[in-house]
C-alpha cells in the first residue's frame, strides 16, 4: 500500500516528499511541530494539541499556513489515505522559504506545512515491565515551552540514554532538579504518596498527555502537586513514570541503573495508565 505525506497543499508519495533547500526549518530550525496520537482510528486530545500549535506559532511570530478547520481536514484525509488506526500524526510548520538570513524575511513568505503519519502497535492497559532512564545535563535553551524543531540537545541526551541501555533521558538543571525527559514529561510518587511533576514554565514543554493526567489525577482524588523535584528525590521515590503522546503512561523502574522503589511497576502508574487508555479510547473514529 502506498504511503502518503502532505506537503504544502499536496498529498504526495512519502518516498517523494521534499521541501525546498532554503526552507527556514531546514536551514535555521525556524519552525514548530506537533504530534497527535491516534488510537482505534480516533485522534487523542486533538483540540489541546492544535491549541498548543497555535501558541508555538504565536511565540515565534509565524502565521498559520492554513485555517484550523482545514488542518483538521488534512489530518483526517491523511489518516484515511494511510489507513491509520493506531499511531501518530506529525505536523510541522516553518516560517517558509526565503534567502538564508538569520533575521525574518523582509518580504512576506507563506509558512510551510508538512504532515506525515506513523503506524505504532496498539497500546493497551498493560504497561509492561517498565523502563530505565539515564540522567543527563539539561543544556537546552530557555524557551523549552515552545515546541520547536530545534531538538539537537534532546537528540544527544536520548542517544546517550540509548547507548547506556536506557529508554529515556531525564534532564537535570543547574539546581539538580529534573526538568523533563528528552521527549517526555517526568513524574514521581513520593514515599508519602504525593504525585509530583514539575510545574509548567519556560523550562519544560506543557505536555498534552501531562495535562490530561492532571485531570485524571483530580478525578481519582490523588494527592497531586506541581513543583520541582531533584534527582536524589526521584531515586528515593516509591514510583516514577513518564508521559507523552507516544508513550501514554510508562512506568520508570530504574534511574541510572538503580531500582525505583522495589524495581517493579507501581499501583499509581498502573492505575493512571488504565484510566488514560480508557480516555484515549473515547471519541469518534475518523472514517
Amino acid at each position: 500500500m502506498a504511503r502518503y505525506a502532505y506537503v504544502n497543499g499536496r498529498y504526495v508519495d512519502h518516498r517523494d516528499a521534499s521541501v525546498h533547500i532554503e526552507d527556514r526549518g531546514y536551514q535555521l530550525a525556524d519552525g514548530v511541530y506537533e504530534v497527535v496520537g491516534v488510537r482505534d482510528g480516533k485522534l487523542i486530545d486533538e483540540g489541546p494539541h492544535i491549541d498548543r500549535l497555535d501558541r508555538s506559532l504565536r511565540e515565534l511570530r509565524i502565521g498559520w499556513p492554513v485555517s484550523r478547520q482545514a488542518l483538521g481536514f488534512v489530518m483526517r484525509e491523511l489518516m484515511r489515505r494511510n489507513r491509520l488506526r493506531d499511531g501518530l500524526i506529525y505536523m510541522q510548520v516553518t516560517r517558509g522559504v526565503a534567502r538564508r538570513d538569520h533575521a525574518f524575511p523582509t518580504t512576506p513568505v507563506k509558512p510551510a506545512l508538512v504532515l506525515t503519519t506513523k503506524n505504532t502497535k496498539h497500546l493497551g492497559v498493560d504497561p509492561g515491565p517498565g523502563v530505565a532512564v539515564k540522567s543527563q545535563p539539561d543544556i537546552r535553551w530557555e524557551r523549552c515551552d515552545i515546541k520547536t524543531v530545534a531538538l539537537l540537545p534532546n537528540v544527544l541526551a536520548k542517544q546517550a540514554a540509548r547507548e547506556s541501555g536506557a529508554y529515556e533521558a531525564w534532564l537535570i538543571d543547574d539546581k539538580g532538579c529534573i526538568t523533563e525527559g528528552a521527549s517526555t514529561n517526568a513524574w514521581i510518587v513520593t514515599p508519602d504518596n504525593e504525585l509530583v511533576t514539575r510545574q509548567t514554565d519556560n523550562g519544560i514543554l506543557a505536555g498534552i498527555t501531562r495535562g490530561t493526567l492532571k485531570k485524571i489525577a483530580g478525578d481519582l482524588q490523588l494527592r497531586f502537586v506541581e513543583r520541582p523535584f531533584t534527582l536524589t528525590e526521584a531515586r528515593k521515590a516509591k514510583e516514577a513514570f513518564i508521559t507523552s503522546a507516544t508513550s501514554f503512561v510508562t512506568p520508570v523502574v530504574k534511574i541510572d541503573g538503580e531500582a525505583v522503589g522495589d524495581g517493579k511497576v507501581g499501583p499509581t502508574a498502573r492505575r493512571l495508565r488504565e484510566e488514560y487508555v480508557r480516555f484515549a479510547s473515547e471519541g469518534e473514529a475518523v472514517t
